[in-house]
């Protein structure tokens, strides 16, 4: 009967961090420079700032006015809702190759850089219609963060 019981509680634990992980969404830092703090609220400190607009961060946990946030570095801190918007970007986990369509047997469009941040136009299974400097098309979803 013990061994049940503690069968019940991890199972009971671990469906509740998928039932949690399911909460986390994306979106996108609204200006060029956010600051980040360590707490919940303007009057704690500073943390640091991001510089750079459509930024894709995961929203982890919120209070109040403000989201707890994790970026692709695993960086995290509090921002304020109105610093978020929905616009979701992405940015490559490693090169990427932009395709004219949803193939890999379509035309090679140009080639994305390790840390490149691109502008989420629409996804399919497995494929995602990106633009990005003066380029358009599709790229694969695997290693990329922000979806």
């Amino acid at each position: 009967m013990q061994k049940f019981l503690i069968i019940i509680f991890f199972l009971l634990i671990n469906s509740s961090n998928v039932i949690s992980e399911e909460n986390y969404y994306f979106l996108s830092l609204k200006k060029s420079k956010v600051y980040v703090r360590y707490g919940p609220g303007k009057n704690y400190p500073i943390k640091y700032i991001y510089n750079k607009k459509f930024l894709p961060i995961k929203v982890i946990d919120k209070k109040d006015n403000f989201r707890r946030i994790i970026d692709h570095k695993k960086n995290s801190g509090w921002i304020h809702q109105i610093m978020l918007r929905k616009l979701n970007s992405l940015i490559m986990l490693e090169e990427k190759i932009v395709f004219k369509k949803n193939s890999k047997f379509s035309k090679p469009l140009v080639k994305l850089e390790k840390g490149r941040l691109v502008i989420l136009k629409k996804c399919e299974p497995n494929w995602c219609r990106i633009e990005t400097g003066n380029y358009s098309g599709w790229i694969e979803t695997k290693n990329v963060w922000g979806i």
